[in-house]
């Protein structure tokens, strides 16, 4: 499942946008990020979970400007916290989470990227 991904190089004191995409195996290609190359990404993002529905493990995708602390919390219907898959410092790029959801029931679970001050909130379907 190729995703886009943008970034910015720093060039001569110019500013390059470029595009990338993640590999099938959600690793991200070199011209994606590449910190010897000076690539990041412009912009905070979560992408959609995949598979979904998923049975039992999904992948998260998400991507971070700057620094920042974040968390990556995955609640149920009911809106009770049931996994913390992130919870701590992250430096700039973009990273892929596993989520394992073996030990929890059938059904809607919502997913929430909070890093800085960017927040976003995504719904999956885990089917048993």
């Amino acid at each position: 499942c190729n995703k886009n991904v943008y970034y910015q190089k720093q060039k001569e004191n110019k500013t390059i946008v470029a595009r990338g995409k993640t590999e099938k195996d959600g690793q991200v290609s070199p011209k994606a990020h590449d910190p010897e190359k000076n690539f990041v990404p412009t912009e905070y993002s979560i992408s959609q979970n995949y598979p979904n529905p998923f049975n039992p493990n999904t992948i998260i995708n998400y991507q971070l400007p700057i620094s920042s602390y974040v968390t990556l919390k995955v609640y149920d219907m009911l809106g009770k916290e049931v996994a913390t898959l992130v919870n701590g410092e992250k430096k700039v790029g973009v990273y892929e989470v596993n989520f394992d959801g073996s030990q929890l029931s059938g059904g809607i679970y919502f997913y929430r990227l909070t890093a800085g001050k960017f927040s976003e909130i995504k719904k999956m379907v885990l089917v048993k």
